[in-house]
């Protein structure tokens, strides 16, 4: 019935190749005298999305989660992902080859230190980690007596024989229109913060950051229209961008000739140290500059001065141009899911559909805007025990038929020029029992404790986080993931520095996106999420004795009322909710046709009248 444009369904997996794969990583690493090899989900800039030819953790192991790591061993090998994927990771790859643990605690580090013999040598690409990661491989090597290699070639590499090519997606300019300020601009701002350092240049090793500074998008990884490219930028003289000449028309040439030199990227490691063998003093950034990059400023007797990016900051913080655009594509973007929200309300009940069915009806729906770019990250549309999946994606073969009963968790969302959408929504398919009205309510008292939370500026997430998780806390339940993390405009869907959650310790500052997401998740049973973006501004109080920030809701989805239990809501969150539902409906009637219309406005009605 309806056509997908940006997501696929297959199913990577491929468990017996798999094994013939490790069996030739590990002849690989014989023939070089290594031990073993780590293996990251990553490509040379730590993005989330990386493109086909990086995908080499998925390549060997067949999971496909955006964070993991993987270390193979002449006898031993493991899988390391975080609590977002540990069902993932469990149905996707074959626990007879790969052991799976934990990310973070305890980290992998310690399981390499306990599994490398004295003297062996363990290998790493310095391409594919930052230097802080190598420096704790190193420590684990040295625990356990052994050594940590850089390697020249990548031994996966050596054994993928159909490795797909770099991507050349095309470049165009983001127009003014949508950026608000110019290249110009921000260059003259980026080299006053490198002359505040002390700086001789920084590299922009983050794309978004390149795509942010010179006012371009690309198309070289899914979901986010990123060019894969570097920048030198010094703090007197041109800027030189380094990207693929084949993904340049003339025009886009001769409109990057306007702020920067343009070189291929072959050339980037030989610029980086010929520019620092006068120019010394390097930035780069902790969280996105490969090791190799270090090791080319230190070989060149320069002095790789490790820090936060400060595009990133810039980036994150949306200019009024922004600010306008991402509230025009939530508008658009909630007229699209009302449409949505009405079909699956008609629909859902008969029995008939399917998790696919639901993905491709809501790019349907936001295709029909007109407007649609992309969306911003493969759509989750969890049924009933597949929504415990925090990061499921469905395929042919998992495809589940939503049943009566169910909980159907829809975590979705779009690229448009002027913004970035994501939105969760946990719908009720029948009846809900009086567990999933307690759990739902919960989550949506959390999620009103962060919409209404009024901070000091300056505030952290840290500091927010455990309002969203107070309600759980209380029966002895909670989630493991962030409450919420920060929203680029039309560029990455996760976006530092700013997080809510227990490690976000960048400061909350006004003009930041950031979602608003917690949920609680029942292995085997169900899962709830409710997410809003919400915008950091100024809280109006009066007589206040320093500046106070708050949030701004930008999203516009009716919330399930028929999940909630009322007498669990306080009468200052039944407000809120009310409120939020007139501000919905106000803004979408005019949006959207006739019998949405009349859905939305059941959606909306106030809690107190039903």
């Amino acid at each position: 019935m309806f056509e997908a444009l940006f997501q696929s369904f297959e199913d990577p997996s491929e468990t017996p190749v798999l094994a013939t794969r490790l069996a030739a990583l590990r002849a690989e690493l014989a023939r070089r005298g290594l031990a073993g090899l780590v293996i990251p989900r990553a490509d040379q800039h730590q993005n989330e999305y990386v493109p086909a030819c990086d995908e080499r953790l998925a390549w060997l192991t067949g999971f496909t989660g955006s964070a993991g790591l993987a270390v193979v061993l002449r006898t031993h090998a493991a899988l390391f992902v975080d609590g977002r994927y540990t069902l993932q990771a469990r149905a996707q790859v074959d626990a007879a080859a790969f052991a799976i643990e934990p990310l973070v605690e305890p980290p992998p580090y310690d399981w390499i230190a306990a599994h490398l013999a004295k003297g062996d040598c363990l290998g790493f690409d310095p391409w594919l980690h930052t230097s802080a990661v190598a420096e704790k491989l190193a420590e684990a090597c040295a625990r356990a007596g052994a050594s940590l290699v850089a390697v020249d070639h990548n031994p996966l590499d050596a054994i993928w024989a159909e490795r797909p090519p770099a991507p050349l997606g095309p470049v165009n300019e983001h127009p003014l229109r949508f950026a608000g300020e110019s290249a110009a601009d921000k260059l003259a701002r980026l080299r006053g913060e490198i002359t505040r350092l002390d700086l001789d240049a920084v590299v922009l090793s983050d794309p978004h950051g390149v795509a942010w500074t010179f006012n371009i998008r690309g198309a070289d990884v899914s979901h986010t229209p990123l060019p894969l490219a570097y920048a030198l930028v010094p703090r007197e003289g041109r800027p030189v961008i380094f990207i693929e000449r084949r993904k340049l028309t003339a025009g886009m040439h001769a409109y990057l000739q306007q702020f920067a030199g343009v070189e291929q990227p072959a050339n980037f490691a030989a610029a980086l140290a010929s520019f620092t063998r006068s120019h010394p003093a390097i930035g780069l950034d902790t969280s996105t500059a490969a090791d190799a990059l270090s090791r080319i400023i230190l070989a060149a007797g320069g002095t790789p001065r490790r820090g936060a990016d400060p595009v990133a900051l810039f980036k994150a913080v949306k200019n009024a141009t922004e600010i306008a655009g991402t509230r025009a594509a939530h508008g658009r973007d909630g007229a699209a899911l009302a449409r949505f929200l009405a079909w699956l309300d008609r629909e859902a009940p008969l029995g008939h559909l399917t998790e696919i069915d639901v993905v491709e009806a809501l790019e349907t729906f936001r295709r029909d805007t007109g407007a649609l770019r992309d969306i911003s990250f493969p759509t989750i549309a969890g049924a009933g025990p597949h929504g415990a999946i925090v990061h499921y994606r469905v395929s042919r073969i998992s495809n589940r038929r939503i049943a009566p009963g169910d909980l159907l968790l829809v975590d979705s969302g779009a690229q448009y020029d002027d913004g970035t959408t994501d939105v969760t929504r946990t719908i009720a398919v029948g009846a809900p029992s009086a567990e999933m009205r307690d759990r739902f309510t919960r989550v949506l008292k959390g999620h009103i404790a962060i919409a209404r939370a009024v901070f000091p500026d300056g505030t952290a997430g840290a500091q927010l986080d455990a309002l969203a998780r107070q309600y759980l806390w209380q029966v002895g339940l909670d989630y493991d993931h962030g409450t919420g993390h920060g929203v680029g405009s039309f560029l990455s869907v996760h976006e530092g520095p700013a997080r809510i959650a227990r490690l976000g310790t960048a400061p909350l500052r006004r003009g930041m996106i950031l979602s608003n997401e917690p949920g609680y998740y029942k292995a085997g049973a169900y899962g709830i999420r409710i997410e809003n973006l919400v915008l950091v501004r100024e809280a109006a109080i009066a007589g206040v004795e320093r500046p106070m920030n708050g949030f701004e809701t930008l999203t516009l989805a009716p919330i399930d009322a028929r999940l909630i239990d009322r007498a669990l809501l306080s009468m200052e969150e039944t407000g809120w909710l009310d409120s939020y539902h007139a501000h919905v409906r106000a803004a979408l009637t005019a949006l959207v046709d006739d019998e949405t219309r009349d859905w939305l406005h059941a959606a909306t009605e106030p809690l107190r009248a039903i």
